[in-house]
């Protein structure tokens, strides 16, 4: 048993999953954020380059001047410095509606002009295209030029293009710190995570400690303090523990007792078992049935299974109404009236062979001593259940009554006229840690009582 406890709450696998699962977990967030935190950047800076791009135009704009003719008309000197110089990143052209090129800076010297499609007046646009097996960012801007005259209005397309050299570096940068960043706070993570999982299994390798040293002898119940999660746990195991340790204890005194009672009839027998006196043989006849009441009694007595964790409940009413139809078959002639006040309602966590043994004995003495009525209630009061078998018989005398209720009475002592029943009945009343009363008087017959705690949760 304590082995297979001990299985069950192995912390290596359990740590294990716990770890491993927690890192999957872990892995697939830090992937996530990173996937976002690199998406997010990436349409910042890109929208950053856009910006910039477009600012560039409304300067180049700025420097243009259109004619009468619509002739378009060009500084030398730009105010973007950049667009002056040849060997720059970044260029500029204007078209016609046309789509021819009207215009073009000094830094799209020896650069590839892409064919654009001329936009309409006010309409803005930003792409990102290949020329050269390379990628370049374009920006363009329609505008419609009014002359001085308001005559005429000359349409014209205006672009910038730029390599993209500088934002895969920054985005490439930009990457470089995140994974790395990311990674020492995975990392971290890992290594706090695996620190708060040690403390937080801790009264689970506790709990398996505890196991070991039941199993090895060194203690006997589990008796660490533990979470609330694990106290119901604990609890079971130690009412598991005591039970088993309970019923060892049961057989071992069931048969010391049955041994100490069979002392006397096999000396009475071996002293009369060569004589053929006639007494002496109902002497013997007498001392076997003895020895039977005992074996019969101690061995019940032993088999009595007493509460154990896992137990169902019980529902009282059919246990009774079965009980009572078996026994009306040995007392038919008989024939009382049998009175039963139980709810359908009421229940109890016992082993229903006890209670069958427990009912049963009760019933069948009710049976033997009634004059025509059998009344069986059972009823709560607070948390115990009350169940009462009463007859209309004649009574037990009050010393019968102490002699029944007495502690480690054997069954070689019971009180003559009940056999061995109620000395069962006690022991079983006992074990479930219940109570049993008796009151009689020859007028108003027997009423037993049995308490029992109900647990019916």
């Amino acid at each position: 048993m304590y082995k297979r406890l001990v299985s069950t709450l192995a912390i290596k696998s359990l740590n294990q999953r716990i770890l491993w699962s927690a890192t999957l977990v872990l892995l697939v967030f830090i992937i996530g954020i990173a996937l976002t935190l690199d998406r997010a950047f990436y349409d910042s800076a890109r929208l950053g380059v856009q910006d910039r791009m477009f600012a560039r135009l409304l300067i180049l704009i700025g420097d243009a001047e259109v004619d009468e003719q619509g002739t378009l008309e060009m500084p030398e000197n730009l105010i973007d410095i950049e667009l002056s110089r040849p060997e720059t990143r970044t260029y500029a052209f204007v078209i016609d509606k046309t789509k021819t090129i009207i215009w073009q800076s000094p830094s799209a010297l020896s650069k590839q002009i892409p064919i654009q499609i001329p936009l309409e007046n006010g309409a803005k646009q930003f792409d990102l295209i290949q020329i050269d097996n390379r990628l370049y960012f374009i920006s363009s801007f329609g505008v419609g030029w009014v002359n001085e005259t308001g005559t005429g209005t000359f349409s014209f397309t205006f672009s910038v293009i730029s390599d993209t050299t500088l934002f895969d570096a920054q985005i490439e940068r930009y990457r470089e710190d995140l994974w790395g960043l990311l990674g020492i706070m995975a990392l971290l993570l890992l290594i706090a995570q695996v620190l708060v999982l040690r403390w937080g299994l801790q009264p689970m390798r506790q709990v398996s400690s505890e196991l070991a040293a039941i199993e090895s002898g060194k203690q006997a119940n589990v008796t660490g303090t533990y979470p609330r999660e694990l106290k119901l746990l604990t609890d079971s195991i130690n009412s598991l523990i005591d039970h088993e340790r309970k019923q060892q204890k049961r057989y071992r005194n069931g048969l010391a007792d049955l041994a100490h009672s069979l002392k006397t009839p096999l000396a009475i027998l071996r002293g009369v078992i060569n004589s053929k006196d006639a007494v002496q043989i109902t002497t013997i006849n007498e001392q076997v049935d003895r020895m039977d009441n005992i074996v019969q009694y101690q061995l019940r007595r032993a088999a009595t299974v007493g509460s154990a964790p896992g137990m169902l409940l019980i529902t009282l009413r059919p246990v009774v109404e079965k009980i009572v139809n078996a026994v009306k078959r040995a007392y038919y002639n008989k024939n009382p009236m049998i009175i039963i006040n139980i709810a359908d309602t009421i229940n109890l966590r016992i082993d229903e062979g006890d209670l069958m043994e427990l009912l049963g004995n009760l019933i069948d003495n009710a049976f033997k001593w009634c004059k025509s009525t059998i009344t069986l209630s059972a009823n709560y009061e607070e948390n115990k259940l009350l169940i009462c078998i009463s007859d209309d018989g004649p009574g037990i005398k009050a010393n019968e009554i102490t002699k029944i209720l007495e502690r480690g009475v054997r069954a070689d002592q019971s009180t003559p006229g009940h056999g061995i029943g109620l000395a069962i009945v006690r022991d079983i009343i006992q074990v479930y840690g219940g109570k049993l009363s008796i009151e009689s008087n020859k007028t108003k017959g027997t009423s037993i009582m049995v308490c029992l705690n109900s647990q019916v949760t």
